[in-house]
């Protein structure tokens, strides 16, 4: 694995992410104009090192240097390029965060998984004003049943744009920080009958594939296909996930069978063959494998548009579009030049890929199963091929999970004990179910689709389903609510590394570096222990509906809610979870309207307005449950350094609370607008 770093195309690309990611996380900060000036210095500069570079090995030295600073400069440009806040059309650039009506134009960009009751999608705005801009929104749409969008279509509004909210609580998952890294910055929530739907749509490419999708629906339904059967069908063929119901996914994701819901790497393999063997005749002729590779890749890639051109469909057809061109012009490259080409030209033209989760995953699961399978193979070689078949599948899944697990805890505090299994007998005969997918789909369209192929193909899936459903009942043995931390999770793929390379060639060095990070991973957790050991906090959640309070001396916890909070509260379990703490003894929180933290003494008002405690004073008074109280007058009597209204206050008390701490000069925390509020203290061990 180390001698891929010698290869020009990893080099270029470890440096072009380099340049991406210390931009992304604003390291630096640097003009689009700068950047111009640099990469025409840089060009330059080799341009003539590259003529005089063949009489000097000195200056072929500096070529060297010359081109990997020229990849980390472009690196850098491509963040600045695609950061739609450098656009000077930009909509924010026209005053549309001052909680006034706008008057917008937007064209629907991404059909999103609806909620409860609203529908959601990805928007382009048109213009604002009056005036053309462009950038993307999220638009949530009330459900009726006229307010279904289709890719393409235009609408008027005039609602007021509102900043996408962070994440309220400790731990908790940022929706915005996702959309953030999608370009979207802003929502815009639409009632009935609050938009007009103009008479003329956009034309692009993935508005025409959505439509063609949309006939290929309406003709498996006219067939008899619907529910779970018609949602696999568009997740597995069509790369559509937004009909999959929550329980149908998280079933695929507790088998650890999550991957084939998703088109990616492994139907694109599986596609590429079958194209290959379509057009393998045409290389017979003069000039076809060029023909044939030609022919190969449009083929990829409009299957890649038909699929809506999903992060992993771009991904999967960009890195088989490579081995197709290796493949057909005899020039069989190294795989890690292949996956490294693919990689710098995904996140050359978008350097969000490399902050998404399904990108990181993909790449850690293809690289895991080019280097680990191998080895992982070598132990045991069975001498039948019906079980030398099946071994290989076994290893393919186990090389690919090792590579995966940490990075998947880290994200989804689960591991699926029994994906060896899942992928054992799915993917057998994932081809089959594939191509006869696609025949059903096409004589589906032609309206030529016998019943009893329908009914087998429906049988098929249904099948599917239940087996997936069955493994992810095993809950013995999935693995759930385990957390690690980042450097914990980068600790762990060290020793798996450094394991792998001792196991590869039994060297004294390799087995010390191994033993060595095996030291440090029981330093990070040791670290992480008495990190939670010495601190305290106190924290006031926000919480719409009732109110939930916490109170940790390093392990030692106290939870305070109201009667409307369940116990099993999502935002107290991920705090909880993502310290390793046990769950502790709650209380509610009106046998506790004193609180002592250090040297605070905080006071909780709740909707009975008590307060009156003549013989304390206390330092921080926390509004809750909407108390009806005169609040300059409390503050007056007690002259707290604080005052935090929770999310169970009415808006319109909070607003009021807020106008009177600006009277009286007190520091006011509104956990709506803020987020939770946290004090925090190392604690001192003698």
């Amino acid at each position: 694995m180390i001698k891929m770093f010698k290869f020009v195309p990893v080099q270029l690309t470890i440096f072009l992410i380099f340049g991406i990611l210390i931009t992304s996380l604003g390291v630096i900060d640097i003009s689009i104009k700068v950047i111009l000036i640099v990469l025409a210095v840089l060009l330059l500069g080799l341009g003539i090192v590259f003529l005089i570079s063949k009489t000097s090995y000195k200056t072929s030295y500096l070529f060297t240097i010359l081109t990997f600073v020229l990849s980390f400069t472009i690196g850098i440009s491509s963040v600045e390029f695609k950061n739609h806040f450098n656009k000077a059309n930009h909509y924010t650039n026209f005053n549309v965060e001052d909680n006034t009506l706008v008057n917008s134009v937007v064209s629907i960009k991404k059909v999103l998984k609806s909620s409860s009751y609203y529908n959601k999608y990805i928007a382009e705005v048109k213009a604002v004003r009056s005036h053309k801009v462009s950038g993307n929104l999220l638009l949530s749409i009330q459900k009726d049943s006229l307010s279904l969008l289709e890719i393409n279509d235009v609408i008027y509004f005039k609602q007021p744009f509102t900043t996408i909210a962070k994440a309220d609580n400790p731990n908790r998952f940022s929706y915005k920080k996702y959309l953030n890294n999608k370009q979207v910055f802003h929502q815009v929530t639409i009632y009935k009958n609050e938009y007009k739907k103009l008479n003329f749509r956009n034309k692009t490419i993935v508005g025409y594939a959505e439509r063609f999708r949309k006939r290929i629906n309406n003709s498996l339904i006219k067939d008899g296909f619907k529910n779970n059967e018609l949602a696999v069908i568009n997740a597995l063929l069509l790369g559509q996930r937004q009909t999959v119901t929550s329980n149908l996914l998280d079933s695929y994701s507790r088998a650890g069978a999550i991957h084939i819901l998703a088109v990616s790497g492994l139907h694109i393999g599986i596609i590429l063959l079958i194209f290959n063997f379509l057009f393998k005749p045409i290389a017979y002729f003069k000039n076809g494998k060029i023909i044939a590779s030609v022919l190969i890749i449009c083929c990829l890639w409009l299957y890649a548009i038909i699929a809506g051109l999903s992060p992993s469909v771009v991904r999967a057809v960009t890195m088989f579009s490579a081995v197709t061109i290796g493949m057909y012009l005899n020039k069989p490259s190294n795989i890690y030049n292949t996956l490294f080409i693919s990689i710098f030209f995904l996140v050359l033209f978008n350097p969000n890929y490399l902050f998404e989760v399904g990108f990181q995953l993909s790449y850690l699961a293809v690289f895991s199963i080019v280097w680990l399978q191998p080895k992982i193979s070598s132990v045991w070689k069975p001498k039948y091929k019906f079980v030398n078949y099946f071994w290989q599948l076994f290893t393919v899944s186990l090389a690919a999970q090792i590579g995966v697990a940490p990075l998947s805890i880290f994200y989804f505090h689960q591991f699926p004990g029994l994906f060896f299994i899942s992928n054992l007998v799915i993917i057998p005969v994932l081809g089959a179910v594939l191509i006869l997918g696609f025949i059903v789909i096409v004589l589906s369209l032609i309206n030529f689709l016998p019943e009893f192929l329908a009914k087998t193909y429906m049988y098929i899936l249904q099948k599917l389903n239940l087996f997936v459903e069955f493994i992810s009942n095993q809950e013995v043995f999935i693995v759930e609510k385990i957390a690690i931390s980042l450097i914990l999770m980068l600790s762990i793929y060290l020793v798996v590394l450094l394991f792998f390379k001792w196991v590869e060639k039994k060297l004294f060095y390799r087995m010390v570096l191994f033993l060595v990070s095996i030291v440090l991973l029981i330093s990070v957790l040791f670290f992480e222990k008495y990190t939670v050991i010495n601190t305290s906090e106190f924290i006031v959640f926000n919480q719409s509906k009732g109110s939930l309070k916490l109170k940790r001396v390093g392990k030692q916890i106290s939870v305070f809610k109201s009667d409307t909070i369940n116990s099993n509260n999502y935002n107290l379990d991920n705090y909880l979870l993502k310290r390793n703490l046990n769950r502790p003894k709650i209380s509610n929180y009106f046998n506790k309207n004193l609180h002592g933290y250090n040297e605070d003494v905080i006071l909780v008002i709740d909707t009975l307005g008590l307060y009156q405690f003549q013989t304390i004073k206390p330092t921080i008074i926390v509004l809750q449950n909407s108390p009806k109280i005169n609040l300059e007058r409390v503050i007056a009597f007690y002259k707290p350094r604080l005052i935090i209204a929770d999310g169970s206050n009415y808006k319109s008390y909070a607003e009021k609370w807020e106008q009177s701490c600006i009277k009286t000069k007190t520091p006011f925390y509104n956990t709506m607008q803020k987020g939770a509020f946290i004090l925090k203290e190392n604690l001192i061990i003698p």
